[in-house]
């Protein structure tokens, strides 16, 4: 393991009782298992050391080996694709975690054909596959795109819905979240499919790539590197976050206790704050007096700005509770970032 913040992390993962049973001797398959949530749930939940066999498609294998080489034959199996959405499978499962998408806005906004398609047709296979293979649950990871621009404070439940521009390419990452979670309702209400969403607020924590290129990623790098923090818009628009471990404790219970066809918003309460306040809350930990400027004349292919509050209370009731405050995920970010000892 590379870096002591993300040891922790990993070593002080857990899951209630009830969730670990489920899933104590399955095997569960894993997509985008190189990303960040998907390798944070295969390393979080394999340390746990309750004998869940993980089945791993990737488009690299020496990547993918080298990602996990901690624990490489640690019952990980590994099925090399050439193609980013026609997979075949011949291997039976327990769970589904499917994490694979796109995640770079400049990519969205270049590749719209190739962003719909990638997000819709590979879970449209992966149902196909379910219904070859009948499965014990899936959880397909969405996201606060899901909801489009809202431009209010108030909570929102998964219930809601705001505007998306149809005209804008790198709306075709939200419009293909709306259509693959609506192919989670289909083959549920049809075929019977126990699949399930979780809806994803941005997440963050140790095991960042180094090049990851959200804001949090970037106000972090400027932070260690004593430079100033760079807004390329005026950060009005809101969300609230989620720790990493935080996130993949919830993905578990959604898998394992979550109602099929159902959706549920993942996002820490009391971390609702403006791109702005981010960057603020980042700028305290900077040795620069004055941490923050702007730059607003090129387009990064960032979202729409907009506000949305989601309300994790549906989650909470399957017995979710979330371990770290906004302030103490940025904290630890920066530690990891900065590269504390190697161990």
């Amino acid at each position: 393991m590379k870096n002591s913040i993300l040891r922790e992390d990993i070593d002080n993962f857990s899951l209630p009782d009830d969730v670990v049973d489920v899933l104590r001797g399955s095997v569960v398959l894993v997509t985008g298992a190189t990303g960040l949530i998907g390798s944070s749930f295969v390393r979080c939940v394999n340390a746990l050391g309750i004998g869940v066999s993980f089945i791993l498609p990737v488009r690299n294998l020496s990547k993918a080996a080298e990602m996990f080489d901690e624990i490489v034959g640690d019952g990980i199996t590994f099925i090399e694709q050439d193609s980013e959405y026609l997979y075949r499978f011949d291997i039976e499962c327990d769970y589904i975690v499917h994490c694979a998408s796109p995640t770079n806005g400049e990519y969205m906004s270049a590749h719209p054909v190739e962003t719909f398609r990638t997000t819709v047709e590979y879970t449209r296979f992966l149902f196909e596959y379910c219904r070859k293979y009948p499965i014990k649950g899936m959880v397909y990871l969405s996201s606060i795109e899901y909801y489009g621009q809202l431009f209010h404070d108030d909570p929102v439940t998964e219930d809601m819905m705001g505007f998306i521009d149809h005209s804008s390419p790198r709306n075709s990452y939200a419009l293909g979240k709306q259509a693959a979670e609506y192919l989670v309702f289909a083959y549920a209400a049809e075929y019977g499919i126990p699949a399930k969403t979780a809806r994803l607020t941005q997440t963050f924590g140790a095991g960042i790539s180094p090049y990851d290129n959200r804001v949090f990623a970037q106000f972090a790098r400027s932070v260690v590197a004593g430079k100033k923090i760079v807004l390329h818009t005026p950060g009005r628009s809101a969300k609230p976050y989620c720790y990493l471990t935080d996130c993949v404790a919830a993905i578990a219970i959604i898998l394992t206790k979550g109602e099929r066809g159902e959706a549920y918003n993942v996002a820490t309460p009391e971390t609702y704050v403006s791109i702005r306040e981010l960057a603020e809350l980042f700028g305290s930990y900077s040795i620069i007096e004055e941490p923050i400027d702007y730059d607003f004349s090129t387009e990064h292919g960032y979202a729409p700005e907009t506000r949305i509050n989601m309300d994790s209370t549906k989650l909470m009731r399957l017995g979710w509770r979330p371990r770290h405050g906004l302030n103490e995920m940025v904290g630890r970010l920066i530690k990891y970032v900065g590269g504390v000892e190697e161990i």
